[in-house]
C-alpha cells in the first residue's frame, strides 16, 4: 500500500508583516524569490501567504527566519546577520539533584521588544516545530519562554518528589506532579519522558515560583502574553547540542524581532554562558564548489554568493574560509555550502546543458531478474510487502526460539523495534501476516530485500522470501510455487533436501539446493512461531539467497 506524502511544518507570513519586514518590495517578488529561498508555496490569499518548508532547516520555522534569508537573495542584506550578545548578569543554579533525570539547561533573557499578537503565534509555533525537529518531541531538548519581570534571580534547576504542587499553565489552582502527570493533557502526553526517575526536574526562582516543570509544562505565575517587554528562554534536555541549537535559532529569531539579546550563566560545578553564538569555520576550495554545482566559478564570486545566503566568508591562499554562524544547523560539510553557493547565485541563472558524451542508460542485469521476480509471484496472486532491515530481537530471533549471538546489533538503539540487522525476511512476513489477522484468508504475501550475515566477515545480500497462510497451507504448496519461482525467472532446478531449521516444523522443512549448492529454506512454520506471532492459521514459508544464484554482477551463475 502506497504511503501519504509526509506533512511538512508549515508557516504563515501575513500580507502587513511582510510590508513591514521587507518594505518596498512587492508580494509578487517575494513569491517570486521563495522558491528559490528551498520553500514551497501551500496557499495565497489577501490575508498572506503559506509556505511549507523543509525540517532541515529550522530557522524557517518562522517568518522572521523566512524574511531573513528573502532579504540576502534579494540583496537588501547580505552576510551573517549582526547579533550583540551582552552578560546580563543573571544566573542559573544547577543542582546534583537533576543530573541523573534531565541534565542540560540553558538560557537567554530578551528585553526591550514589543511582543505583537502575530509575534506571539509565531513564537508558539517555532516553539512546538522544535520541540518536533531537533528536539526530538521534547526528549533531547524542550522550550520555556517566560516572562522576565516576575522573576526573581538567582534561578535553581533542581528535581523534587511528585508530591510538590505548584500552579501549571492554564489552571487557577495548586496540582501536585502525580496530579499533572495523571490529569492535564500535556502531562499524559510528556510525562512518559520523565517516568521511571525518582524525583522530578523543576526551575525555581529566589521565592520558589515554579517557572517550569520540563519538559511537561511552564508555570502559570510566567506566563508571556501581548503585555510582556522582556523574556526568559530556558532550554533543558538530555544533549547538550540539540539544546544548544535550539537556543541558537531561538536567540536569533528574537533578535529580529527587536529584542536586544543578553546572556545567563549557568552554574553547573563551572560557569557556562549561553547562548553559545560562536559561528563555526567550513575550508574549502573554489574547486571543489564548483565540481559539486557543475559551473565554474571563481572565489570572489563564491563568496559573493555566500554573502546572499547570509553567510560570512574570506579567501586564505587557494582556501575559502566560510563562518558558518550559530542558527543555520544544517551546514556541516562543504557540499552543503555548495548548495549556499547556488542559492545565491540564483537557481534561476543555471542553464541546462547536454553532456559531453552521448550515453543510454538501461536497467542492471539484477534489476531485471528482480522485475521478473515481481511478475512471477504477482502471478502466484501474492502482494508484495516492504519490510525495515532494523527489527526486533523479539520479531527476529526470540518468536522462532533462535540464538541471536551471531547477530548484527546496533549500538545504543533507540527503540526496540529497531535493535538488529535482519539476517532472514522470513521474520519480516509473519509479523506483517500478524499484523493482519483481521483481513480474508488466504493471505499470500512476498518480499524482495537486503539480508545481513556474519560469515567472518559482514556479509549482505539481496533474498527472495514468501510465506502463505492459511488453513490448508502446506510444504507442498510452498515447494511448487519456488520451483516454479527458479525455473521461470532463472531457468534453474530445485532440489529439496531434507533439513531442520527453527523456522519450520521438524520434517516438513528443507534445505534449497540449486547447482548443488545451499540457497535457501522452505518449509511448514513451526506451531509455537506461529503461536508467539499470534497467527490463528497454518503458514508455509521459502526464502532464498540471491548471492548464491547470480554473480558479482547480477548475471546467473
Amino acid at each position: 500500500m502506497a504511503e501519504g506524502r509526509t506533512k511538512m511544518p508549515v508557516v504563515n507570513i501575513a500580507s502587513n508583516r511582510l510590508a513591514k519586514l521587507i518594505p518596498n518590495v512587492s508580494r509578487e517578488k517575494v513569491l517570486e524569490m521563495l522558491p528559490f529561498a528551498g520553500l514551497d508555496i501551500e496557499g495565497v490569499d489577501e490575508r498572506g501567504i503559506r509556505v511549507e518548508y523543509n525540517p532541515n532547516r529550522p530557522d524557517f520555522s518562522t517568518d522572521l527566519g523566512i524574511v531573513r534569508a528573502i532579504r540576502g537573495l534579494l540583496e537588501l542584506e547580505r552576510g551573517t546577520p549582526k547579533l550583540k550578545l551582552a552578560k546580563s548578569g543573571r544566573l542559573i543554579l544547577v543542582t546534583r539533584h537533576v543530573k541523573k533525570v534531565r541534565p542540560v539547561i540553558v538560557a537567554l533573557v530578551a528585553s526591550g521588544g514589543r511582543l505583537e499578537d502575530e509575534t506571539i503565534r509565531q513564537l508558539i509555533a517555532m516553539q512546538e516545530d522544535l520541540h518536533n525537529g531537533i528536539g526530538r518531541r521534547r526528549r533531547k531538548a524542550s522550550i520555556g519562554l517566560h516572562d522576565l519581570d516576575t522573576i526573581s534571580f538567582p534561578l535553581t534547576y533542581t528535581a523534587v518528589k511528585d508530591d510538590y504542587s505548584f500552579t501549571p499553565l492554564g489552571e487557577s489552582y495548586h496540582l501536585t506532579i502525580s496530579q499533572i502527570l495523571q490529569e492535564t493533557e500535556t502531562g499524559r502526553q510528556y510525562g512518559n519522558l520523565v517516568r521511571g526517575f525518582d524525583a522530578y526536574p523543576l526551575l525555581i526562582d529566589k521565592n520558589d515560583t515554579v517557572l517550569s516543570m520540563p519538559p511537561v509544562i511552564n508555570g502559570d505565575s510566567t506566563r508571556v502574553d501581548s503585555k510582556t517587554r522582556n523574556i526568559l528562554v530556558e532550554v533543558t534536555g538530555t544533549d547538550r547540542k540539540a539544546s544548544d541549537d535550539v537556543l541558537a535559532i531561538i536567540a536569533m529569531t528574537l533578535a529580529d524581532a527587536g529584542f536586544r539579546i543578553g546572556t545567563v550563566t549557568i552554574v553547573a560545578g563551572k560557569r557556562l554562558e549561553t547562548p553559545q553564538m560562536e559561528p563555526t569555520r567550513i575550508i574549502t576550495d573554489a574547486r571543489y564548489l564548483s565540481k559539486v554545482m557543475g559551473i565554474d566559478l571563481g572565489s570572489k564570486q563564491i563568496i559573493q554568493c555566500l554573502r546572499k545566503s547570509r553567510l560570512d566568508a574570506v579567501v586564505r591562499g587557494n582556501r575559502i574560509v566560510c563562518m558558518v554562524p550559530r542558527y543555520r544547523t544544517d551546514i556541516s560539510h562543504p557540499v552543503d555550502l555548495a548548495e549556499e553557493v547556488a542559492l545565491g547565485y540564483g537557481i534561476y541563472n543555471l542553464k541546462p546543458t547536454f553532456p559531453s558524451t552521448s550515453t543510454a542508460g538501461k536497467k542492471s542485469s539484477l534489476t531485471s531478474h528482480l522485475s521478473a521476480v515481481r511478475e512471477t509471484l504477482v502471478g502466484h496472486g501474492m502482494i508484495e510487502s516492504l519490510g525495515f532491515s532494523l527489527t526486533s530481537r523479539q520479531v527476529q530471533y526470540e518468536a522462532f526460539d533462535r540464538s541471536p549471538d551471531s547477530a548484527l546489533q546496533v549500538e545504543g538503539p533507540k527503540s526496540a523495534e529497531h535493535q538488529i540487522l535482519r539476517d532472514s525476511l522470513i521474520p519480516s512476513l509473519l509479523f506483517a501476516l500478524s499484523r493482519n489477522v483481521h483481513e480474508e484468508y488466504p493471505q499470500r504475501l512476498f518480499e524482495i530485500g537486503k539480508a545481513f550475515h556474519r560469515d567472518g566477515d559482514i556479509r549482505e545480500s539481496w533474498n527472495i522470501a514468501a510465506a502463505v497462510a492459511h488453513v490448508d497451507a502446506s510444504y507442498t504448496e510452498i515447494v511448487s510455487i519456488s520451483q516454479s519461482l527458479l525455473r521461470s525467472c532463472f531457468g534453474k532446478e530445485m532440489r529439496a533436501k531434507a533439513s531442520q531449521n527453527p523456522f519450520f516444523i521438524p520434517g516438513r522443512s528443507a534445505e534449497i539446493v540449486v547447482d548443488g549448492i545451499s540457497a535457501g529454506v522452505v518449509g511448514e512454520i513451526a506451531p509455537a512461531a506461529l503461536a508467539n506471532m499470534k497467527l490463528r492459521v497454518p503458514a508455509a514459508a521459502f526464502e532464498i539467497d540471491l548471492g548464491r544464484i547470480l554473480d558479482d554482477k547480477g548475471q546467473i551463475a
